[in-house]
């Protein structure tokens, strides 16, 4: 019934001003380009004759480039012009496509290294799932917690505050999802700031001694049902990853072991791979 509603929504007629619609616009370009711009990496992976991504001079342009030109320009363009009908709805989907394409190699924001097809590389996913469920909420109409009580301004900053506040650190442990649900129920997020954190989450990794991190380990092991299920899920919508995360990118003494294993390893990938 929701998504009829949404359906419903006047899309085309001359609004004077965007409302949910386009915030279902930016959803639905949101998915399509970042299904879009994910096929075609893994159609470049597996067969020659589908055409990659664009290199001039060795320099690799990443589809995340074009996404942040989108986003600026039509972030740009909302902000500084009154925009009416058919335009606010051109704007929201260049917005929406634009994300796509940036979200989609999130993990190159923090790695600096190309990690899009190895499990460092998993994070874009986690990003994507994370703004498609935020967008999802907003489109049907779920306010954050707190800002539908407009009676007492300081109550409100205090509950955005708390509500901020057990969402970061739920985000911290690892639990991306339950993270964005604290953004809209608190208990949600109450809930995930209190539990296990993943052990490699940067919340286990500064907080955990041997015990807990051990603990973690266990409750979060890879082999159990819902953690098959999940990378399942990934492996569908994203590829399988197949090549090892690359070292560090600066030398340090105490990560020489795990750099010469993790140069080896690519080493054996690489010479695998062509014979």
């Amino acid at each position: 019934m929701i998504l009829a509603e949404i359906i419903s929504i006047d899309l085309v007629r001359t609004h004077p001003e965007p409302g949910r619609e386009a915030a279902f616009l930016v959803l639905l370009s949101f998915l399509c380009s970042f299904g879009f711009i994910r096929t075609s990496a893994r159609l470049t992976r597996s067969v020659s004759w589908w055409p990659g991504g664009v290199e001039t001079g060795g320099v690799h342009l990443h589809h995340l480039v074009w996404g942040i030109v989108l986003l600026l320009l039509c972030g740009f363009t909302a902000f500084a012009t009154e925009m009416e009908s058919p335009w606010w709805q051109i704007t929201a989907v260049g917005f929406g496509i634009g994300a796509g394409f940036t979200l989609d190699e999130f993990a190159l924001w923090v790695r600096l290294q190309d990690v899009y097809w190895s499990q460092e590389g998993r994070a874009s996913l986690d990003a994507v799932i994370m703004a498609a469920v935020f967008g999802a909420l907003v489109v049907i109409g779920v306010q954050p917690y707190g800002l539908d009580e407009t009676r007492s301004i300081v109550g409100t900053a205090v509950w955005v505050l708390i509500t901020l506040i057990l969402a970061g650190i739920t985000f911290m442990k690892g639990r991306i999802l339950l993270g964005v649900l604290g953004i809209f129920v608190i208990p949600l997020g109450l809930w995930g700031a209190v539990r296990l954190g993943k052990p490699n989450s940067p919340f286990a990794k500064k907080r955990y001694g041997p015990a807990k991190m051990e603990k973690a380990r266990h409750r979060f092991r890879p082999d159990r049902p819902t953690a098959r299920l999940g990378a399942d899920f990934l492996n569908l919508i994203g590829g399988k990853p197949s090549l090892p995360d690359p070292p560090p990118p600066y030398r340090a003494p105490e990560k020489e072991a795990q750099m010469r294993e993790a140069e080896a390893a690519a080493e054996n990938h690489t010479s695998s791979s062509s014979g």
